[in-house]
């Protein structure tokens, strides 16, 4: 148990960026993946887990009213722009955003308004990427 307090108070005082690097380093040592942080609405608050497949996610007719925003490919010469979409409507830096649209697919938004979740996709669709809305 000592073992586990060392490593969680090491964590905690970890940048967001050195995180990062550390979720890398155990996805590439022990061949696994790890989500990535989740943002809802336009708090740019991370929320771990997703409640888009919870039935409270859902109108009383049955329609899905919460979606999550998947970026599926990026061309190579609109890189740079679509960057600059995921980091403004995310919240995530500059290097969070870029490594985020470099490890495909990619969930950029869990969680969101419908109108939200379709103007990302059209924006991202307007430099040639491709989005699904799960």
């Amino acid at each position: 148990m000592d073992k586990i307090k060392e490593i969680v108070e090491a964590i905690q005082g970890l940048t967001l960026i050195e995180a990062f690097e550390l979720k890398k380093a155990l996805e590439e040592k022990f061949g696994v993946t790890a989500s990535t942080p989740v943002f809802l609405g336009n708090s740019g608050n991370s929320i771990p887990g997703s409640n888009a497949g919870d039935p409270s996610s859902q109108s009383e007719e049955g329609q899905k009213t919460e979606f999550d925003v998947v970026l599926t490919s990026v061309p190579a010469d609109k890189k740079i722009a679509i960057i600059r979409i995921v980091k403004d409507k995310t919240g995530l830096g500059l290097k969070e955003a870029k490594d985020l649209v470099e490890t495909l697919p990619a969930k950029i938004k869990e969680g969101v308004k419908k109108e939200d979740a379709e103007e990302i996709k059209k924006l991202i669709e307007a430099e040639n990427g491709t989005v699904e809305l799960k």
